[in-house]
C-alpha cells in the first residue's frame, strides 16, 4: 500500500520535517560551529541486504540490531549510523535526526575539496539495493523532500554516496534514475 504524501512537505526552524514518522536516532552530534547545510546525498539500504519492509534499517539507526537475527547483521551490528530521513519503498517518510545535527551517514567522504560530508550535507535513505529499481511512490516523496530541503536550506548539491566515497560505496546504485528529481540549478 502507497504512503503518497497528501500535502507538501515542510521543515520546520528545528529541522523536522511533517507529514513525516520520527524515530529518533542516538547517533547524531552538532555540526560544526557556522557550518551551514548546503548538500543532500542519496544513498540506498535494504536490511537483510535486498529485503526488503522489515525493522532492520531502524533498528540499526536506533542501535537496536540483533547481531543473531541474521549472518549479516552479526557484521554491522556494532555500527554507530544514521541518516536524516528513510523513504521506504512504499513512499513512507521517516525522519531520524534534525536536519539541523549532524547524521552520521556518510563515513569518511569528500566533494569539491570538502572533507566530512556528515558536517554539511543532509542524508537521505531509499529503501532499496544497487541491484533493482526503485518505486514510483519513493521518488515522489523524495522530490517532496529535495523541494522542502532548498526551501530551508541553501542547498547547492544533490550526490550520490558513491560520488562523495568513491570506490568505497556504490548507492544510491546504477537503477537510481537521476533524471526524476530537480537538482539546484
Amino acid at each position: 500500500m502507497s504512503q503518497i504524501l497528501s500535502a507538501p512537505v515542510e521543515i520546520d526552524e528545528q529541522g523536522i520535517a511533517s507529514p513525516c514518522q520520527i524515530i529518533l536516532s542516538p547517533n547524531t552530534d552538532s555540526r560544526p560551529e557556522n557550518m551551514g547545510v548546503d548538500m543532500i546525498v542519496v544513498h540506498n539500504i535494504s536490511l537483510p541486504p535486498s529485503q526488503f519492509g522489515g525493522p532492520g534499517i531502524i533498528q540499526l539507526f536506533t542501535n537496536q540490531l540483533d547481531a543473531a537475527e541474521h549472518p549479516y547483521y552479526a557484521t554491522i551490528a556494532h555500527l554507530k549510523v544514521s541518516s536524516h530521513f528513510l523513504i521506504r519503498r512504499d513512499g513512507q517518510l521517516i525522519q531520524f535526526v534534525s536536519c539541523n545535527q549532524r547524521a552520521w551517514h556518510a563515513g569518511v567522504s569528500s566533494w569539491q575539496g570538502r572533507e566530512r560530508c556528515n558536517d554539511f550535507s543532509i542524508g537521505i535513505e531509499l529503501e532499496g539495493s544497487d541491484d533493482c529499481a526503485f518505486n514510483d511512490a519513493q521518488y515522489l516523496t523524495l522530490q517532496a523532500l529535495i523541494d522542502a530541503l532548498k526551501k530551508r536550506y541553501p542547498i547547492q548539491h544533490i550526490v550520490g554516496h558513491s560520488e562523495i566515497a568513491p570506490g568505497r560505496k556504490t548507492d544510491p546504485g546504477p537503477f537510481f534514475d537521476w533524471q526524476r528529481i530537480t537538482k539546484p540549478s
